[in-house]
């Protein structure tokens, strides 16, 4: 791998890192056009494993704002970032994928900005990405959902 090829990976693992740490974000603050930005033109998410549907984005992107609606307090944790960029024969490719775990804690909010968490689930992502001339975009995103934790719940302790 020639010292061009090198920089040029770590350049575009920086940009996706920075793609999933926009969707983190941007899920977390309901900044929900911007999430709808992350992805490209023909984007989908199955968010079936979290209990919700496989879709264009748009419509995905639609479904997460209604169902988070409840919940304006909330932190969406993207963690143990598993990167794999498309090879070809030692250069990188347009492709990439990313598998990495989630913890999301969201409930509502006090008059002084408090408050405890209503819901907290946990799980896993896979983020598939393509180079595109803006940079790194969203091709399709699948969340897992693992566990879901509901304060007060039967069972809840």
């Amino acid at each position: 791998m020639t010292q061009r090829v090198a920089l040029a990976t770590v350049m575009d693992r920086l940009s996706i890192d920075a793609v999933i740490t926009d969707y983190a974000a941007a899920v977390a603050d309901g900044a929900w056009d911007d999430l709808a930005a992350l992805f490209t033109p023909d984007g989908r998410a199955d968010f079936r494993g979290a209990g919700g549907p496989e879709a264009a984005a748009p419509a995905a992107v639609r479904w997460l704002a209604e169902s988070l609606r409840p919940f304006p307090a909330r932190q969406h944790l993207i963690v143990n970032r598993r990167l794999e960029l498309q090879d070809l024969g030692g250069y990188p490719g347009d492709l990439a994928q990313v598998r990495a775990d989630y913890l999301s804690p969201a409930g509502g909010e006090t008059e002084d900005g408090g408050g405890v968490p209503a819901l907290v689930t946990g799980g896993r992502h896979v983020f598939e990405l393509r180079r595109t001339e803006p940079g790194w975009r969203l091709l399709g995103v699948t969340a897992l959902r693992t566990w879901r934790y509901v304060p007060g719940a039967a069972g809840a302790g």
